[in-house]
């Protein structure tokens, strides 16, 4: 089970994601709320998973703790019903050795002294037996009694612990199909997204999924000139097959990141910078893959990283060239999981 929670984990993380810069003021804002539900999202998913396994390891305790009373408590009846039984034989005995003896006492009344007084002694000591005998058994019907209530209020708790358990694990049941089907949606996803680029695959082109999300990652020298951000026609091309993709798929969320080295932007204009030159990528990719009029524009977002996430640290040439990239990130709506959350 807690294997199973802990993939959960990782599927959960794919409303994590990072905003770092964006065209405006007002846009940067929008995107930081945006950042700050998911990270709320993301925190009451994993309450809810840990408030869930604290409570399945309580309640299971709880159950083979009441099931051990439970045989006990069975055991001990078990006991106690055959000493009843034992004592009720005896009883009965020595109820048929008074009669017999009281039979003999009158009788004998009138006979030898000697015979009389000993079976006066014998009568008395039987009934003083057969009293005590009746103490025991009221005795051991009381001790029935008092683990017969016992019994049934162990039995009331199991009861009502299983109907808990049923449905908390009807819950974790419902939580895995989703998350099962999720992963099997980005793995449809990245398939189909991988047939769309086969032509691309040697022109700078990745495509991998992590943390429950899609990943297609293209150098720069696919899609733009260096320190341009106008699409060249093979990127643009590659950029239209996904949105063929995109338009197929409408619960799919799309995250456009700009990537660039660490080498100082040396244009010239409203362009200051690295920063600017990764979200103008961006949002020049967003422009592309929303000539598409199928794809609502709400579910793209573009975001400017900068240098400040390279895939590579190596101070180097080909470094570099690695981190010169824009990524579309392609993320499942986990809406289904949500609402089952928010009905603990």
């Amino acid at each position: 089970m807690k294997n199973l929670v802990s993939n959960k984990l990782i599927i959960i993380g794919v409303i994590v994601i990072l905003f770092s810069s964006c065209v405006s003021q007002k846009r940067y804002t929008d995107l930081e709320a945006k950042y700050k539900k998911c990270n709320d999202d993301l925190n009451s998913i994993e309450k809810a998973k840990n408030d869930a396994n604290v409570m399945n390891t309580e309640l299971n305790a709880e159950i083979e703790k009441l099931k051990k009373q439970k045989s006990d408590i069975t055991v001990e009846s078990a006991q106690l019903k055959d000493n009843y039984d034992k004592l009720q034989g005896e009883q009965s005995a020595l109820s048929s050795d008074y009669s017999v003896l009281q039979q003999k006492y009158n009788k004998l009344l009138t006979g030898n002294r000697a015979e009389t007084s000993e079976i006066m002694d014998a009568l008395q000591k039987t009934q003083g037996d057969l009293l005590k005998k009746e103490t025991d058994l009221k005795k051991t019907e009381a001790d029935l009694q008092k683990l017969q209530l016992q019994l049934n209020e162990k039995k009331n708790v199991l009861d009502s612990l299983s109907i808990l358990m049923d449905a908390k694990e009807k819950k974790l049941n419902e939580l895995q199909s989703i998350l099962t089907n999720k992963d099997k949606q980005v793995n449809d996803l990245k398939n189909k997204i991988t047939d769309a680029l086969l032509g691309f695959k040697d022109k700078g082109l990745t495509i991998n999924t992590r943390n429950g999300k899609v990943y297609v990652s293209m150098d720069e020298k696919l899609l733009f000139a260096s320190g341009s951000w106008n699409v060249a026609e093979d990127g643009k091309t590659a950029l239209r097959n996904v949105a063929k993709v995109l338009e197929l798929n409408s619960d799919i969320n799309v995250m456009i990141e700009g990537h660039t080295d660490n080498v100082p932007y040396a244009g010239a204009g409203q362009v200051k910078d690295n920063w600017d030159l990764s979200v103008l990528r961006a949002t020049a990719i967003v422009k592309i893959l929303l000539e598409n009029k199928n794809i609502d524009a709400q579910r793209i977002t573009a975001s400017g990283r900068s240098q400040y996430s390279p895939v590579e640290k190596a101070d180097t040439k080909e470094a570099r060239a690695k981190n010169r990239r824009t990524e579309i990130i392609l993320t499942p709506k986990l809406d289904e999981l949500f609402k089952i959350l928010e009905t603990n």
